[in-house]
């Protein structure tokens, strides 16, 4: 008996060893039945909503979209990123060569591609991972302010409120405050700004940790003096989207109303009956 309970001691003592569990860096989920890209802390992006049943309607819509004004604003960067397999130059015995070379600008330019959509499992959202020379919060103004003075005609059917996030992290206490310091310091707190009201709105779905007042208080105290809060007349609003275990945080302009909270639906049709603040 003495000798058996020995060995078994031996066996779980050995599996124990082997069995090393490696801790791997952390990723907010995106699509946990399918592979595919996922939102990273210190990430910037855009929010969207659509109407019911219309996420990949509208996840094509925005690329479109986005697509087109990055041409326009930073002159096709992400296409020009991705290499090109000239097949003229290639002898018969490069083919192999030119295959893998022309996998590999494909997967070059799905990585260098300023707006890659991440699936998630929320109901009518969407986001998109942006990267630079793309600045989320004048990219989407541009887009908005088009559509309010009709520089452009709707193109999009199906989407409703975009909402660009400066940056993302993890739906906790401790990494609000990181987000906080790094997004808020370039509005608040350089050498030579003067004092400025702020209102603080912010959206939280599918989480029960994150309490809204707290989360107000938390991003107040951080912004701090001179400035002061107006709800009403400010001259910078903070949003903050919380989206499962997902944070985002950025700071928008004093025309935000006037643009429908970028509700670009309600830009192009305005409702007399639906309040944009009451859509998605």
């Amino acid at each position: 008996m003495e000798e058996t309970r020995k060995r078994k001691s031996d066996g779980m003592s050995g599996q124990g060893a082997n069995a090393r569990k490696t801790k791997k860096p952390w990723q907010m989920p995106g699509n946990k039945f399918s592979p595919g890209p996922s939102i990273h802390p210190g990430d910037a992006g855009i929010w969207a909503t659509c109407d019911m049943h219309r996420e990949g309607q509208c996840t094509a819509e925005l690329k479109d979209l986005f697509n087109d004004y990055a041409g326009l604003i930073y002159g096709n960067t992400a296409a020009s990123n991705a290499a090109v397999v000239d097949e003229a130059q290639l002898g018969s015995d490069d083919i192999e060569a030119a295959i893998s070379q022309e996998m590999q600008s494909l997967q070059n330019f799905k990585q260098e591609a300023l707006f890659v959509p991440v699936k998630i499992d929320v109901r009518c959202v969407l986001f998109f991972k942006t990267r630079e020379p793309v600045e989320p919060v004048s990219f989407v103004h541009r887009v908005c302010s088009d559509a309010m003075n009709k520089v452009t005609s709707q193109t999009t059917r199906h989407v409703k409120r975009l909402t660009p996030m400066t940056r993302m992290g993890k739906a906790t206490g401790r990494s609000l405050e990181e987000v906080a310091k790094a997004v808020l310091a370039p509005v608040f707190h350089q050498d030579g700004i003067s004092a400025q009201k702020y209102a603080i709105r912010t959206t939280i779905r599918n989480n029960d940790t994150m309490k809204r007042d707290e989360v107000i208080k938390r991003v107040a105290d951080l912004v701090g003096e001179p400035h002061t809060v107006d709800l009403k007349n400010y001259d910078r609003l903070i949003l903050v989207d919380v989206y499962r275990m997902i944070l985002g945080m950025s700071v928008v302009g004093g025309d935000y109303e006037k643009l429908k909270r970028f509700n670009i639906a309600e830009i192009y049709e305005p409702s007399s009956t639906v309040d944009a603040s009451k859509t998605p």
